[in-house]
């Protein structure tokens, strides 16, 4: 028999659970590596490398080719740069401790008001397109259910009309409204802004918006463009709106 005259007295059971232990070890040692292709190698909160990098080592470069004639990028030594620069000082000279905002947290973009400085290009669907359209350009949307926020007012937080609403931004590839589109009344700013959608509250005679007050409504980041948003622009619509919350 095989197992007898060519393994003589091999305990292959003993091999088999083996050969899994080094290839499930493999395995771990590859996606937490793999895994740290961002963020790394760790940072303190100075921006100075940290000395407790962890038990895995950076993995090596690998490029990536984007979609779309996007170019390519390389992870992890060519990540996208870090904001410099943030009005924020430290609140103890041990590391681990909050740090606080020194200036207008709000402008600054710091605490839950901060931002990633993501591309400033638009979020492309499978086909290359830009994914958010204003619904005004696209004939293949409409209101079906529910109250349409065109054409009603929008209420701050301590419940001024400060705008009211003129079109929405629409998903296309993902079928589901984004960004409501605001035109700001002339007693606080000019203009159309974009608000996200999860931060309104759409009411039957007008739209609640609970984490700005009136005079923050003005500073709400703008688009380059009419027709489309950038991921740039996203991150700060939506950092402004988040930080309302704690300091609006």
């Amino acid at each position: 028999m095989v197992g007898v005259t060519f393994f003589g007295n091999f305990d292959l059971a003993s091999l088999a659970i083996w050969g899994f232990w080094f290839f499930f070890a493999g395995l771990i040692f590859y996606l937490q590596t793999e895994n740290m292709r961002e963020g790394y190698p760790l940072q303190d909160e100075d921006g100075n490398e940290a000395a407790n990098q962890g038990p895995f080592p950076v993995p090596g470069d690998k490029t990536f080719h984007l979609p779309h004639g996007r170019g390519e990028v390389t992870v992890p030594s060519g990540q996208n740069p870090d904001r410099d620069d943030l009005a924020l000082a430290r609140t103890a000279e041990a590391g681990g401790f909050p740090l606080a905002p020194t200036g207008d947290p709000m402008a600054d973009g710091v605490g839950p008001a901060s931002w990633a400085p993501r591309r400033d290009v638009p979020e492309l669907d499978g086909h290359g397109h830009a994914k958010i359209k204003p619904m005004a350009g696209l004939d293949s949307f409409h209101v079906s259910a529910g109250r349409d926020p065109r054409g009603l007012p929008v209420l701050s937080k301590d419940d001024q009309v400060v705008a009211h609403g003129t079109d929405m931004w629409v998903d296309e590839a993902d079928q589901i409204v984004r960004y409501l589109e605001v035109e700001l009344e002339g007693a606080y700013g000019s203009g159309k802004r974009l608000m996200p959608l999860n931060m309104s509250k759409i009411k039957d005679k007008w739209v609640q918006v609970r984490s700005l007050s009136k005079d923050h409504f003005a500073g709400i980041p703008t688009t380059a463009s009419a027709s489309q948003i950038t991921l740039l622009e996203e991150e700060k619509v939506m950092a402004w709106f988040a930080g309302g919350t704690m300091y609006s």
